[in-house]
């Protein structure tokens, strides 16, 4: 990966739908070239996709919370992370450090589906404490990073 590849990233970062004419006026390269570097990154994993970032609370989802989660067993993480991928008001679920062991990112149409999503939850096998918080604003939401040249 090279400055022509980030500069690429960038403007794919910024606007998914650029074609790569417009990418090639602002790296200053061929069209063809343009096309062959992207379909590289897209070989090698780092481009894993295109698409659209909605506005959830215009497309329904007016309540936006947090849901940590502790599991009393590591036997537990595969059936409960196949749960959470499967369930469509879960956006984003990470497995991390500290106090619990998951925290999700939900999004629902009112407190009711964030009260049902809740207790869906909480009836996964092996789930023994949820905390939960709901978003008030977005401050800052990120789509995508650009790598760094070592």
């Amino acid at each position: 990966m090279d400055k022509i590849d980030i500069s690429i990233l960038r403007c794919l970062t910024q606007d998914a739908r650029m074609n790569a004419s417009q990418i090639s006026a602002r790296v200053n390269l061929s069209v063809s070239a343009v096309i062959e570097r992207m379909k590289k990154l897209e070989n090698s994993g780092l481009i894993r996709g295109y698409t659209a970032i909605l506005d959830e609370r215009m497309a329904g989802f007016d309540v936006q919370a947090m849901i940590s989660v502790r599991l009393e067993h590591p036997k537990y993480n595969q059936s409960f992370a196949k749960q959470m991928c499967e369930h469509s008001c879960v956006m984003e679920c990470f497995y991390i450090t500290g106090d619990f062991d998951y925290i999700a990112r939900v999004s629902a149409g009112s407190t009711e589906e964030l009260t049902k999503v809740l207790n869906d939850i909480k009836q996964i096998p092996g789930v023994s404490l949820t905390r939960t918080y709901v978003v008030l604003d977005n401050i800052k939401q990120g789509a995508a990073v650009i790598p760094r040249l070592p």
